[in-house]
């Protein structure tokens, strides 16, 4: 049975991660999942929401005790793996949706990191970065992730003390969007999922685009890139579906085009 699987309905993909008792994982896990994001790629979906099958864990990072028994270039493979996974992740033009319900610590953080929302159950769970206190850092993207999405002093105050923080303190710092009860959570992620899977594609790529390429850019060329896809957009079927939906006062229907 594979520790991740893949499922797809209605332009929606589900990535599931399920690899008792933590959903930690080595190469071949990440192998597995990198699998299952090059297929919600390529089958074309619109969004993809990624979960984790326990209910305690949303994932627990890396295997510690393969990173102790393997060498240097396995223990580097593995982190290649992952960063290649996530940068594919921020690169395409689907919204990568995490639902965390559960514990999310080290590069099981990561894995929501690269994702484009987080949304959380409540409860009495952690999230975190203690790295630091195994002597390192986390390396699948979070140094940089993380500080781009809450800030470096926030960041620093995480990495470097490598605190945990409760659902209701990430949603604080914007390390979550939202909260859902657990009960309720499921129906809550895929709803969100299907109203980005029936919104503007195209304009959802570019966003994308503008926001993790151009935010790497000078302000003069991320202005640039942002002019750039403004005018590919003016010039798309959704844009005129759009602003015509917009002044007939109805609801637009767009075709990704």
């Amino acid at each position: 049975m594979s520790s991740v699987s893949y499922a797809a309905d209605d332009r929606v993909a589900t990535i599931t991660i399920d690899n008792p008792p933590a959903n930690s994982y080595d190469l071949s896990v990440m192998h597995a999942f990198s699998d299952a994001v090059e297929r919600a790629i390529g089958d074309g979906v619109r969004a993809a929401i990624v979960r984790s099958a326990s209910e305690k864990f949303f994932s627990a990072g890396a295997d510690v005790k393969k990173f102790l028994d393997g060498d240097l270039d396995a223990n580097m493979e593995m982190i290649r793996t992952s960063q290649a996974a996530f940068m594919r992740m921020a690169a395409a033009p689907q919204v990568f949706i995490a639902h965390i319900n559960g514990h999310a610590l080290g590069g099981g953080l990561e894995i929501a990191l690269a994702c484009d929302l987080r949304y959380a159950n409540t409860g009495g769970y952690k999230l975190g970065t203690p790295e630091v206190t195994l002597g390192l850092l986390p390396g699948n993207g979070g140094t940089q992730r993380l500080t781009r999405l809450i800030g470096p002093a926030r960041a620093l105050d995480l990495l470097i003390t490598g605190r945990t923080l409760s659902p209701e303190e990430a949603l604080a710092i914007g390390l979550v969007s939202a909260l859902f009860e657990p009960e309720e959570a499921p129906d809550k992620v895929l709803e969100q999922a299907r109203r980005f899977a029936s919104g503007p594609g195209l304009a959802l790529a570019a966003i994308k685009r503008c926001v993790y390429e151009g935010g790497q850019l000078p302000l003069d060329r991320g202005l640039a890139l942002e002019a750039e896809e403004i005018e590919r957009l003016f010039r798309s079927k959704d844009a005129t579906e759009g602003l015509t939906a917009f002044v007939d006062k109805r609801r637009p229907e767009f075709v990704g085009a």
